[in-house]
């Protein structure tokens, strides 16, 4: 009777399962598969749930997708072995998979969630070792949606470990490449690498400024691309959440604590009402760092546990952990409280070494990998170098001196372009600082003639009238620039034509007959002037960020104002402000 009933219960199972599995069509895979991308940094729940019904079809192709997609969710909740499962499973579909582009394709998708799974759990080495096999499987497709993936994978492997310029540097050019291609994206692709991107960029920075405290511009620039994540990330809640977190940072390193407390608590609240563990472990924390450094000790201590609490729980946010309890010792330590403080700093003393040890170790492991890396694209060049025959190899000698010349003549001509540079900047500086005294003084309305040549009002009165017409504009022109509209970036000449009441093709010819140049070229100095004599007089001004001196003028990125101020002193804004 028993071998009857298991027989059936076999059966009925077998039949369930072959009614779940089934085939789907191509257009309900690639649905399926947009949706999944677009949650994980939305919903992590909802993407589990599209993963799922993919995961129920028979094709390989779709089931490779789903437990690949599978195993970093998993991750992300928290589950490391079933995560681990699925990724086994995901790579065994793959192998049944005839070879095809499109089997190359998902090879590449697998390396780029199995570099996540690792970065999350902390092992960068092992995460730049997928991330370097799967962009060489994505040059060989030509896949520029995933070389994009990968490179800002590995910026953000570069921040964990330190190499925070390098990061830096890599993410800003791969911003402006997703800039140029974003033809291949669709909106909400577009919308999600910039975000990820700007998100990466300001960690960085954020990160940068903590290994160089004096540097503060590095906050304000911080600060300037999380706000640009968080108006990218409309519709990626978790990009979203993490941008805010971060800028609440920025606040409390600015020591702005209003700001900061205030999206802390917002933060805090929407991770209580939608379960998530880590951010809600993040905040509580921040919170207590708030307290600390307003000296409000008690308040302090019940967010510090909060955090540690939600730490052990979890086995997540090791460095909340660790910090916790080092304040939570500080704080016992002020209040006279020996016992408590003592149990606290030997926590955070046990788990530190262990803490810093791992993070060394995947520093030099990274760092290893980069310059293997580097080291075998070296050792190809060298392969192909020695294909060519014995009067090329003497070709090349001749050019190596003759480069080396080269480069010795530049440092030479780039000493030499630096002193002129300087000596440019020093005579501007006395320049302006001249110009400063002479405003002190009493002066009577003067206007511009053509040649250089400065007339008074009252000589204006017996010029011809095309003259005076003209005049008329230059009169208002003056005018404008002592109400210093010349900051606003709408200063253009449309802008400026209907403001003075005139054509812009007669103001064209007036600003080009009577200063010499075109109106660009007129109103860019008139910003530049103003920064330089801001400089001068205002120490607080030559603190900023090139992007923030840039934005305070009108122009519309940092790139432009730099190339323009440049131009006009001969060194760079960052220059100028440190030669005062």
């Amino acid at each position: 009777m028993r071998l009857i009933i298991s027989f059936l219960f076999f059966f009925i199972w077998n039949i369930t399962i072959a009614q779940e599995k089934k085939t789907l069509t191509e257009q309900e895979y690639l649905v399926l598969k947009d949706k999944i991308r677009l949650h994980i940094n939305a919903n992590v729940d909802s993407a589990v749930v599209y993963a799922n019904q993919m995961a129920k079809s028979d094709n390989y192709k779709h089931l490779t997708f789903a437990n690949g997609a599978l195993s970093y969710l998993l991750q992300l909740k928290g589950n490391a072995k079933l995560s681990h499962e699925k990724y086994i499973l995901a790579f065994q579909s793959l192998e049944k998979i005839p070879d095809s582009r499109e089997k190359i394709q998902l090879e590449s998708y697998l390396y780029n969630y199995g570099g996540l799974i690792d970065r999350k759990k902390g092992d960068f080495s092992d995460a730049l070792d997928k991330y370097q096999r799967g962009i060489k499987l994505s040059i060989q497709l030509g896949d520029i949606i995933q070389i994009v993936k990968f490179k800002n994978n590995i910026a953000t492997i570069n921040e964990a470990v330190g190499n925070y310029q390098l990061a830096i540097n890599n993410l800003r050019e791969l911003d402006n490449f997703v800039d140029k291609n974003g033809n291949v994206y669709s909106k909400e692709q577009f919308l999600s690498n910039k975000s990820n991107i700007n998100l990466s960029l300001g960690s960085s920075y954020e990160s940068y400024y903590m290994k160089n405290l004096k540097k503060k511009h590095l906050l304000d620039s911080a600060e300037y691309f999380y706000k640009k994540t968080i108006g990218y990330s409309q519709s990626l809640a978790n990009n979203k959440i993490v941008a805010k977190l971060s800028l609440g940072n920025i606040y409390n390193l600015k020591k702005d604590y209003k700001n900061a407390e205030k999206t802390y608590y917002d933060i805090m609240f929407f991770a209580e009402q939608n379960n998530l563990k880590e951010e809600l472990c993040i905040s509580n924390y921040n919170l207590g760092d708030v307290y600390y450094s307003t000296k409000k000790y008690d308040k302090a201590l019940v967010f510090f546990k909060k955090a540690d609490s939600i730490a052990r729980i979890t086995k997540h946010n090791q460095i909340d952990f660790l910090k916790s309890n080092y304040y939570q010792a500080k704080i016992y330590n002020i209040k006279e409280e020996p016992e408590l403080a003592y149990k606290h700093s030997k926590i955070y003393l046990d788990n530190y070494e262990k803490f810093e040890t791992k993070l060394r170790e995947e520093a030099l492991e990274v760092n290893y990998k980069l310059g293997v890396n580097d080291l075998t694209d070296e050792m190809v060049t060298i392969q192909e170098k020695y294909k060519y025959d014995v009067f090329i190899n003497k070709a090349l000698k001749v050019f190596y001196v003759l480069l080396v010349l080269g480069i010795g003549f530049l440092l030479i001509k780039n000493i030499r372009d630096k002193n002129k540079a300087h000596k440019k900047m020093n005579a501007l500086i006395e320049e302006f600082k001249a110009n400063l005294e002479k405003k002190e003084e009493p002066q009577p309305e003067e206007i511009l003639l053509e040649g250089g040549q400065i007339i008074t009002k009252k000589e204006n009165a017996n010029l011809s009238i095309d003259e005076a017409k003209e005049n008329k504009i230059v009169e208002k022109l003056l005018a404008l620039e002592n109400k210093q509209e010349f900051l606003n970036p709408d200063f253009t000449l449309p802008y400026v034509a209907k403001k003075i009441k005139t054509n812009t093709t007669y103001l064209s010819y007036v600003v080009n007959k009577r200063f010499g140049k075109s109106f660009g070229e007129y109103s860019n100095e008139l910003k530049i002037n103003y920064v330089i004599n801001e400089m001068i007089t205002n120490h607080m001004y030559r603190k900023y960020s090139t992007q923030a001196i840039a934005e305070s003028v009108g122009f519309k990125n940092a790139v432009s104002f730099a190339k323009s101020f440049r131009k006009r002193t001969g060194v760079s804004p960052a220059q100028f402000a440190n030669n005062i």
